[in-house]
C-alpha cells in the first residue's frame, strides 16, 4: 500500500491544487487496476477501503483518492456556493490527470459509487480507449429520478420526522440539531442499516461535515433535500456511447432504488445488474463478502 499527491493545474483555483491516492497492491501486476470514484459530491475515499479485498483475495490493484475539495486533496471553502467551478467537467479532468499520472490511462477498469458512479458514466460515454470495464455502483442516471425516489423512500418515515424534516426545510433552518437528528432517521434506514456504522464511514461523513464546501454547493444539504447544482443533472441521453461491459449494484433498501438506475440498464448496450438483498446505499460494507465476490466475478470473467 503507497500513497501520494499529484499535482492538478486548475487555473481559477487561485491556488495550486493536488490530489492525494492510495494504491492498494502493484500497478506492474497481472491484473488491470481499478480506480474507485467515491461519492458525495464531496466525500472522502475511506468508506471505500473495503474494495482492498480485491487486492488482497485476488491481487487486483485497488486506487483510491479524494477528490479536489475534500479529505486530504487540496480544499477551497473559499469557493462555496461557486457554481461556475464546482462542475463535473472539473472532476472529470481530475481523473484524467490521476490516471495519466499512474501511467494507467491506456489499460484500467473503474468503479463509482453513488455521486462517484454518475461520474464514472460521465467519464465512459467519452469513450477512453483504456477504460476496460465499468462499475456502476447505487447511482442514478438523473438527478430528476434520484428525487422522485427519494421522496417515496421519505414518504416511509414516521410521519412525525416528515413533519420535522419538513418544517426545517421551508424555514430554512436545514442546520438545526432537530433537522440533523431526523436526517439520521433517514440515513439509518437507506444509506447504511449497519449498528453501529463502521469506522471507515463515519470517517467519510466527518470529513463532508468539517468541510461542506462541495457537497452543499452541488447537491445540498443531504441525499434526499437537493438543492445544489446537479439538481438538473442527467446523463440518460447519452448512455447508449458507453461501449464497455458494465456493472449495475444496488442494494434492495438503496436510497438508489430500481428506478433511478433502470435507465442504464435499459441504455447501456452490454449490461448486468445484481442487487444485494440485505443492504441499503453501502452495499459493499453491508454485505462485503457477497459484493467482492460480485466485482471479482464481473472483473476476471
Amino acid at each position: 500500500m503507497s500513497s501520494g499527491e499529484v499535482e492538478f493545474s486548475v487555473p481559477n483555483a487561485g491556488k495550486p491544487c493536488k490530489t492525494w491516492y492510495q494504491v492498494i497492491g502493484d500497478l506492474q501486476s497481472k491484473s488491470r487496476p481499478l480506480v474507485a470514484l467515491h461519492g458525495g459530491p464531496g466525500a472522502s475515499h475511506e468508506y471505500l477501503i473495503t474494495l482492498s479485498t480485491l487486492n488482497r483475495s485476488y491481487d487486483i490493484p485497488v486506487i483510491l483518492y479524494d477528490q479536489l475539495g475534500n479529505g486530504k486533496s487540496t480544499h477551497l471553502p473559499e469557493k462555496a456556493g461557486d457554481v461556475a467551478f464546482w462542475t463535473v467537467d472539473l472532476f472529470l479532468r481530475e481523473l484524467d490527470n490521476l490516471l495519466s499520472h499512474l501511467g494507467i490511462n491506456g489499460d484500467y477498469d473503474l468503479l463509482g459509487h453513488s455521486w462517484g458512479g454518475m461520474l464514472a458514466a460521465c467519464h465512459a460515454v467519452r469513450q477512453p480507449s483504456g477504460l476496460k470495464r465499468l462499475i456502476i455502483a447505487s447511482s442514478p442516471a438523473s438527478m430528476e429520478l434520484w428525487v422522485s425516489a427519494q421522496s417515496v423512500l421519505r414518504s416511509k418515515l414516521d410521519p412525525g420526522i416528515q413533519d420535522i424534516l419538513t418544517k426545517h426545510e421551508e424555514a430554512g433552518t436545514t442546520e438545526s440539531k432537530e433537522y440533523e437528528d431526523a436526517v439520521e432517521v433517514f440515513y439509518k434506514r437507506f444509506l447504511c442499516t449497519m449498528d453501529p456504522w463502521p469506522e471507515s464511514l463515519v470517517a467519510t461523513m466527518n470529513s463532508t461535515k468539517e468541510d461542506p464546501t462541495v457537497y452543499l454547493t452541488m447537491n445540498g444539504p443531504n441525499e434526499f433535500y437537493i438543492t445544489g447544482s446537479l439538481r438538473t443533472w442527467s446523463v440518460v441521453r447519452d448512455l447508449d456511447r458507453i461501449n464497455v461491459p458494465t456493472l449495475l449494484t444496488n442494494g434492495r433498501f438503496d436510497e438508489a432504488q430500481d428506478s433511478t438506475m433502470l435507465p442504464f440498464f435499459q441504455r447501456i448496450p452490454k449490461v448486468k445488474w445484481v442487487t444485494l438483498e440485505k443492504s441499503s446505499h453501502t452495499a459493499h460494507q453491508e454485505e462485503q463478502e457477497r459484493y467482492i465476490e460480485v466485482l471479482h466475478q464481473f472483473l476476471t470473467v
